[in-house]
């Protein structure tokens, strides 16, 4: 009783068989279908290869939302090298709450020659090659995105040289923590001192011949600081050409999470508008000479994550091309044979011609003669 449930089983799972064989013998093969084979499995093998190419790429997401932390506080990270000796500038922040944050607070002057070494000469020069590309081509920020990690660092490599050169300008490095809200960091002649309505400087101790603004910016970012991600004024250069000049950067910084496979942080992006002019009281152009960055902070925060193909997505997509390319290639060869044949009957068609014989009352027959066993003979 149990066999022949099975063996009914059996037969009705071989009714539903959706793939019926096909004996070998009925096979015909041909030399267009093994062209054609060939054609198809190299094609498949192609792009298989391209497609597991991209199964293993990655790409950036970014999500916008409305950035609700106002309460903590913002990051400034600095590297700037200014022309003039640090006795005479000074370094500060003044937000639209009227806070100035001194440099005292944790940023370092150190006395250093402003001309580089022919090594930090060509890592500047490959950060201007890079910003420059940067400003062509946006899609390579997700590359930057990617290659971050924690053992990388943009800043220049320290002077190996023993020349005698003596300094003749100072390094501000360090970082600074500020409240979210707009704000200005400046670098100007003398130090910075508090006062009932903000703030001045000591300025008057120093001679204006002195003044030379000429600066180089290694390194400027705001919040976590990540080395490998490339700002848009790392590496800038800027050299007066008056004792008299100022030199403005208007930055908007944008909120920026970053979750990428190498690292995850929380830091800030900005885009930067510049601007120079000579300080010119009798021609209108007021203002105090020096380097002064206003930077705003956006309401949106931008989150950037790395996302990879899915591993079944890639399965569906490895059967759909093996799938359609055996589809395709089979209708084609099937339809390039349907032509083929019309062709080659057309032809044997043309090539017909009727035998004419003749009759004894002097018509003729346009019928083929019979062949009997005695006409062979």
């Amino acid at each position: 009783m149990r066999r022949l449930n099975r063996k009914k089983t059996l037969n009705l799972m071989k009714e539903l068989d959706a793939f019926p064989k096909v004996p070998e013998s009925y096979v015909e093969t041909s030399a267009s279908g093994g062209t054609v084979s060939l054609i198809a499995f190299t094609t498949i093998a192609f792009l298989t290869i391209m497609e597991f190419m991209v199964y293993q790429d990655t790409w950036m997401k970014y999500e916008y939302e409305v950035d609700k932390d106002f309460t903590s506080k913002l990051r400034i990270n600095i590297d700037i090298t200014v022309a003039m000796r640090c006795q005479y500038v000074g370094a500060d922040v003044l937000d639209l709450a009227e806070t100035m944050v001194a440099s005292a607070d944790g940023l370092i002057y150190e006395p250093v020659p402003f001309e580089l070494t022919p090594q930090q000469k060509e890592l500047q020069r490959m950060l201007q090659i890079i910003q420059s590309r940067l400003q062509e081509e946006h899609s390579l920020q997700d590359v930057i995105f990617k290659s971050a990690f924690k053992s990388a660092s943009t800043a220049p490599p320290p002077r190996e040289d023993n020349s005698l050169q003596s300094p003749d300008a100072c390094r501000i490095h360090g970082h600074l923590y500020v409240n979210k809200v707009a704000g200005n960091f400046h670098i100007t002649v003398g130090k910075a001192i508090p006062h009932p309505r903000g703030h001045a400087h000591l300025a008057a101790l120093v001679s204006h011949e002195s003044y030379n603004f000429s600066h180089r910016i290694d390194h400027l970012s705001f919040g976590e600081l990540i080395p490998g991600i490339i700002n848009p004024l790392d590496g800038t250069e800027k050299i007066a050409s008056d004792h008299n000049q100022m030199f403005q950067y208007f930055i908007t910084v944008v909120p920026t999470k970053l979750h990428t496979y190498k690292i995850s942080a929380e830091t800030h992006q900005f885009s930067v508008t510049e601007r120079e002019r000579v300080i010119n009281h009798a021609a209108g152009s007021h203002g105090v000479s020096g380097i002064f960055m206003k930077y705003d902070i956006s309401s949106l925060m931008v989150t950037v994550t790395e996302e990879h193909m899915p591993f079944w997505q890639f399965l569906v997509r490895l059967c759909g091309i093996i799938g359609g390319i055996f589809s395709t290639t089979g209708i084609l060869h099937g339809f390039g044979r349907f032509v083929a044949e019309i062709i080659f009957c057309r032809f044997r068609l043309g090539s017909y011609r009727s035998t004419s014989v003749s009759l004894p009352d002097g018509h003729t027959s346009n019928h083929l003669p019979l062949i009997t066993e005695n006409s062979t003979h």
